[in-house]
């Protein structure tokens, strides 16, 4: 078992014993998340993959949150928000637009790339550094105007 995996289940037991239904919630979401993953796919899921998962929650509860806001639900609101603070206390430190930058800068230099033609190469190789750490749309839009 990975070690992500045992902290969020060692979570999930600190949540039961002080009895904060909210944070357990969130944390059974994030081991059905996975464990639903590692089913469908008859595998066992490494950190990158778990924080992958994680990620894509976190997504989910921005748009979802940017919806309730628009339909004035701010008990919903709430919810998504306490949700995405637990989700995000499992994602690693995000880099700074300047870091993002920088490793952008770099990816472009390493594969010498100098037109949209090699896109596709460099958001591969964005994926695998930078995952769980940027915002994969801003990494993308900033490779775009780069090579434009």
């Amino acid at each position: 078992m990975s070690e992500m995996k045992q902290r969020i289940e060692a979570d999930m037991k600190s949540a039961m014993k002080a009895k904060d239904k909210n944070t357990l919630r969130a944390i059974r979401m994030i081991l059905e998340a996975i464990k639903q993953k590692e089913i469908d796919e008859r595998i066992v899921l490494d950190e990158r993959q778990i924080l992958s998962v994680i990620q894509k929650m976190v997504k989910q509860r921005k748009d979802s949150i940017v919806q309730f806001k628009a339909a004035d639900r701010t008990d919903l609101v709430d919810v998504e928000e306490d949700e995405l603070a637990i989700l995000n206390h499992y994602m690693p430190a995000q880099l700074s637009e300047a870091q993002v930058s920088t490793a952008v800068d770099k990816m472009i230099t390493d594969v010498g790339a100098t037109s949209m033609a090699d896109m596709g190469k460099l958001m591969k190789i964005a994926k695998e550094q930078l995952s769980g750490k940027a915002d994969m749309g801003t990494v993308s839009n900033l490779i775009r105007a780069k090579l434009s």
